[in-house]
């Protein structure tokens, strides 16, 4: 048995994936604009987490997509995995950014450029970072709601790289009061920003690989199911083999009741529904299997 499905009502995950995809474009443009103007690596660094960010959007809009389709024949336990396959590209395509990022600047370090226009670059670039903080902000509340990998990991490498172009901002501002030879901060600028990033993919990778492997659900949330069992059961029952796992943002539990011999099954039965519906008002999208056997000591 399952909780049924909420009707969909305001804003939902595969509309901030659209909003996504179009602040991607609109920042990717802002960004490269930037870099253009002045030449400087470390807005390239930028510009290259944003083109992450578009293709990310894009991986999410139709991993959601897939994830909404009901349960089929062939998906019996439906398709919410779909989820953590664009979180893991997202993950891999940060570290090909980074990759891209490392690149440009030891050509930088090799072959010197003066960077030029700064002032106007930087202004853009923190435009650019506005937009994606405030709809990291928005995804970050509807992830939370919808319990979405996708739109949370969206959200998350948004954040990063508002913090990232906050630090490469205020880095090239000391280019601006410090001499000629100091050129080389702006590719050092680069690559640390890369370093960073590449810690943001490593994080995304582990938490889809622990979706796809069925991870047992947070000690939290299994603590409350121990909890609703050991309340809800009279004195002389017991429960056993306790499995759990998360799939998109449904929840799987799954054990087995033993009951006295002598209970009927409209007991057992009773009993399953009230047990049911408990962890399920605990936990939300939640499919609750229970094994009854008998009680043998």
């Amino acid at each position: 048995m399952s909780s049924p499905h909420p009707a969909p009502s305001g804003l939902q995950p595969r509309h901030l994936a659209m909003l996504s995809i179009a602040a991607a474009c609109l920042t990717l443009g802002l960004k490269f604009w930037a870099y253009h103007l002045t030449g400087s690596v470390g807005l390239y660094s930028d510009a290259m987490e944003s083109f992450v960010n578009l293709a990310a959007a894009i991986a999410a809009l139709v991993a959601l997509t897939i994830a909404a389709q009901p349960a089929d024949p062939g998906h019996p336990f439906g398709h919410e995995k779909a989820e953590y396959f664009a979180s893991g590209l997202e993950g891999g395509l940060i570290f090909v950014a980074a990759l891209a990022i490392a690149y440009e600047a030891v050509q930088r370090l090799l072959h010197p450029a003066p960077v030029a226009q700064l002032g106007m670059g930087m202004l853009i670039s923190l435009v650019a970072s506005a937009i994606n903080g405030g709809l990291a902000w928005l995804m970050l509340g509807y992830a939370r709601k919808h319990d979405s990998i996708v739109l949370e990991a969206d959200a998350k490498h948004l954040l990063t790289d508002v913090w990232t172009s906050a630090g490469v901002v205020a880095a090239l501002c000391l280019l601006l009061v410090l001499p000629p030879s100091w050129w080389w901060l702006d590719p050092l600028i680069a690559i640390v920003v890369a370093a960073n990033i590449v810690r943001t993919g490593a994080d995304l990778l582990r938490r889809s690989a622990d979706g796809l492997m069925d991870a047992a659900l947070p000690a939290e949330e299994q603590g409350s199911i121990c909890r609703i069992l050991e309340q809800q059961l009279a004195p002389g029952l017991r429960y056993t083999g306790l499995r759990t796992r998360k799939a998109g943002n449904r929840r799987f539990v799954e054990f087995k009741l033993l009951v006295a011999p002598a209970m009927t099954v409209a007991d057992s039965h009773a009993l399953c529904d009230t047990l049911e519906a408990a962890i399920m008002a605990e936990l939300n999208r939640c499919q609750v299997t229970i094994h009854v056997e008998p009680l043998t000591s």
